[in-house]
């Protein structure tokens, strides 16, 4: 007659008891995507995060340009005695008055900034109208960018042949275009076309800006994806995917896509400063929009001496602003990277 066999008890506790311990700490045991871990690395980073927080502060008070003015009773225009007429005025110097703010009188809520000379705008109200403007055209150039370079680099890299060696040429072919050039020639036809009107000057100024930032800036990322596509299209998941019979389209977006996400997003970060660089100083040669913060730094440099608050203050926060943008563009960069160790 064979004896059961006596139950196993682990100190005190039974089998049972100890599972039903353990059990929080096996879930706490769980696995994590790289983005996860991005994420955390992030949140960890008080650089990233205190960039993060500038750069919302500053698009924030860009969206909301309009409500912020009325919420702070800002007019955007001096009317009466005090607004000269820029045609017949020759005094470079009658703003600001006294009464209306620094640097000349006391600090007011109507004008925190002053106002401009000669033709009287309100400091702020133009300030935030020009970051506005600047961050729309960077954002869209960006996204138009990175579609442009991803779209060219997955097909090219994924491609055999005479797709792979045609796609190469055009992208040499942008390469070979002088930026500077471009926007020089297509400036002077966008104001001579529009010059009667200014609404529609101002939409073909948007249109014509994010056109050549786009269709020139659109090269280095897909050269970056055809060369990361090269690599990953010999992978054992991108064979097993052709052996199974998937579709090219299939292979693109739901196999080598996804493994491109952490260089797409380095990139979309670090194009954005570059971007509100490039549409700051083309504005300030003329050849980009009239509202921006490059017109309105083109306007303030004869005052440095006499003026300083109107032209330092829109340099300081563009610089704060692309400083933090290039810094978040930084850590994100190392939280995506799984070499860097910070």
């Amino acid at each position: 007659m064979t004896q059961a066999a006596p139950e196993v008890l682990v100190g005190d506790r039974e089998p049972d008891a100890v599972l039903e311990q353990d059990a929080p700490a096996a879930k706490k045991i769980a696995g994590r995507s790289p983005t996860q871990i991005a994420m955390s690395r992030l949140r960890k980073d008080k650089v990233a995060v205190t960039c993060a927080v500038i750069v919302l502060i500053i698009v924030v008070a860009a969206i909301f340009a309009g409500f912020i003015n009325n919420a702070l009773h800002i007019t955007n225009k001096v009317s009466g005695p005090y607004a000269l007429d820029p045609n017949t005025a020759t005094d470079f110097y009658s703003f600001p008055l006294p009464e209306y703010g620094p640097p000349n009188g006391s600090f007011t809520f109507a004008h925190p900034l002053g106002i401009a000379p000669r033709n009287a705008t309100d400091n702020l109200a133009t300030m935030l109208v020009g970051l506005r403007n600047s961050l729309l055209v960077a954002s869209i150039a960006t996204v138009a960018t990175t579609l442009i370079g991803l779209t060219v680099g997955l097909v090219s890299g994924f491609s055999r042949g005479p797709v792979d060696r045609a796609l190469s040429f055009i992208i040499d072919l942008f390469l070979s275009f002088p930026f500077i050039l471009f926007a020089l020639a297509v400036a002077p036809i966008i104001t001579q076309r529009f010059a009667t009107d200014s609404a529609k000057l101002q939409q073909a100024q948007v249109i014509a800006l994010v056109v050549v930032l786009s269709t020139l800036s659109w090269m280095g990322l897909a050269r970056l994806v055809r060369g990361q596509v090269l690599q990953l299209r010999e992978r054992e998941f991108v064979l097993a995917a052709q052996v199974l019979g998937a579709s090219t389209r299939r292979i693109l977006f739901k196999e080598l896509l996804p493994n491109l996400v952490a260089t797409l997003v380095v990139v979309l970060s670090m194009s954005i400063p570059l971007f509100i660089a490039a549409e700051v100083g083309l504005s300030y040669l003329g050849l980009g929009l009239n509202n921006s913060m490059g017109q309105l730094i083109q306007s303030a440099t004869q005052y440095y001496d006499s003026y300083p608050i109107y032209l330092w203050v829109p340099v300081a926060v563009l610089v704060i602003l692309v400083l933090a943008l290039n810094l978040l563009g930084d850590s994100i960069r190392d939280a995506f990277d799984p070499k860097t160790r910070r």
